[in-house]
């Protein structure tokens, strides 16, 4: 039965239908820990029969072939998204903790990103065509890869899901979207979506949610499963790549960040403190290219460290529909107590500028509430700097001119994204040049389009995602030949 607000349990979108299997359990609210409804989580049956109907649909029908009706589902389901961004938006913001301005925002782009996934459909070509050799004719057209696992985060999951299935459908693929339990309403919403879009044939595109990993490790492990897109942490990516070689599958991975603001003495730092600030805060420190070190150059850091004290001592904690609130809480408590322990240990070794901590007390101490922590800190070898925290956690360190810079910036195995400050735009270049990153933010921070790629480097990444590159990691390329005549022996 169709349906397109969630009424009892939400659901798994399987094979065109609604599907009931699963255990039913509860979503709870990271803000104060009440319920917010119930969702279906699904188990190794559901996996199955995601993974077989995409298979299905990829080898039966003509989706793979067909530009046009491609161009169209997609353009329809950035329509259908659109009718319900502002309930996804408020959701997303009550399940998920961020801030409803920042859910606002990724369901605008959510509808951006479809729509730009519709176009390429139609525009992008791939092949090419020559005479090798007198009478000797060659030709290559891009073909879909076949069947895609989607396997999405919590902290964005509406639009890291659409980054990978709008080029992966525009490609011709078939797509099972996992997603996570964290926002498991929002995923059901978003599954209402791809219900009500007509153009979609059944089994194209599968939408379920799960609180454990079987059926992302069935996506993985299934030789019905051609490429894994999987946007995560590092250490699960590892073991992605790992476990997908048996089948020898197709990896497109997003991992962990530890992005560098690299501040020099010629910044204008009235304007780099608030874009510095907000590097950690939004999201509430929850995200892949998270500002989670500042590095400054010696001449302006007694004035920078003050005033980057005085701003996180002042931070305003809030519910995620707080229209005055600048952080909302971490996804669970678990993450408050996981990221409380490295600012605890970190004191052993580095100088602790802004002691946050979890809140306690008062009316958010039902919450996942964490205050942000500075650390000052010199050791490249130190926890805080080599790995992700993912919370409000942020590393104040100093550097002598742009060599040491551009050192300290590369000293961590992540390559995901850096910013550089400087008065001089040269500078910002050549600096960002050095810097082993995909993307170089220059006297900004968290800039994105997608009319251009997102990569990283290092352990923080294989392919990219968004601009007209990434319909090409969901395709094949096939070589036709004709002759003329038969060529002579060699």
């Amino acid at each position: 039965m169709e349906r397109s607000t969630i009424t009892k349990a939400a659901g798994n979108w399987i094979n065109g239908a609604w599907n009931d299997g699963g255990t039913l359990r509860q979503a709870v609210s990271p803000s104060n820990g009440q319920p917010l409804g119930n969702y279906l989580d699904i188990g190794p049956e559901e996996a199955r029969q995601a993974i077989q109907a995409a298979r299905s649909a990829f080898d039966t029908t003509g989706w793979s072939r067909d530009r046009s009706l491609r161009s169209r589902a997609l353009f329809e389901l950035a329509g259908e998204v659109a009718k319900r961004a502002d309930e996804m938006a408020l959701m997303l913001a009550r399940e998920g903790g961020k801030l409803l301005a920042q859910t606002q925002w990724e369901l605008q782009v959510t509808v951006d990103w479809l729509r730009h996934g519709a176009a390429t459909a139609l525009l992008q070509t791939g092949g090419r065509a020559l005479e090798a050799a007198p009478g000797l004719h060659f030709h290559s057209d891009p073909e879909a890869l076949g069947v895609v696992g989607v396997i999405s985060p919590w902290n964005s999951p509406v639009i890291l899901s659409v980054r990978a299935v709008a080029p992966a459908l525009a490609a011709g693929c078939t797509v099972v979207l996992k997603l996570p339990h964290q926002t498991a309403l929002t995923n059901a919403l978003l599954a209402a979506a791809v219900a009500a879009t007509r153009s979609l044939p059944p089994g194209v595109l599968n939408v379920i949610t799960e609180t454990g990993s079987v059926g992302a490790a069935m996506l993985v492990d299934s030789p019905d499963v051609d490429m894994i897109s999987y946007t995560g942490s590092t250490k699960v990516g590892r073991l992605i790549a790992a476990n997908g070689a048996r089948t020898l599958k197709r990896l497109n991975l997003e991992l962990g960040g530890k992005a560098p603001l690299v501040v020099f003495d010629d910044a204008d730092l009235e304007a780099v403190v608030p874009q510095i600030v907000a590097a950690l805060v939004v999201m509430n420190g929850q995200f892949c290219c998270t500002g989670a070190r500042v590095l400054v150059q010696r001449g302006v850091a007694d004035r920078l460290r003050a005033a980057l004290v005085e701003a996180y001592r002042n931070v305003r904690l809030g519910a995620s529909d707080d229209p005055d609130a600048q952080l909302g809480p971490l996804i669970d408590k678990a993450s408050v107590q996981r990221v409380d322990a490295v600012v605890a240990e970190a004191a052993s070794y580095a100088s602790i500028l802004v002691r946050g901590g979890p809140v306690t007390e008062g009316p958010l101490a039902a919450g996942a509430f964490y205050r942000p922590s500075l650390i000052e800190v010199e050791s490249l070898d130190a926890y805080v700097v080599r790995n992700e925290v993912f919370g409000p956690v942020q590393t104040f360190e100093i550097f002598d001119d742009e060599a040491d810079a551009i050192a300290r910036a590369n000293a961590t195995e992540y390559g995901l994204a850096a910013s550089v400050f400087s008065g001089d735009l040269a500078r910002c270049r050549r600096v960002g040049k050095a810097i082993q990153a995909g993307h170089i933010w220059m006297n900004c921070w968290g800039v994105m389009s997608e009319h251009f790629e997102q990569s990283g480097f290092k352990q923080s990444g294989i392919g990219v995602l968004c601009g007209p590159r990434a319909i090409e990691q969901f395709q094949e390329i096939k070589v036709y030949a004709s002759a003329e005549a038969t060529p002579a022996a060699a």
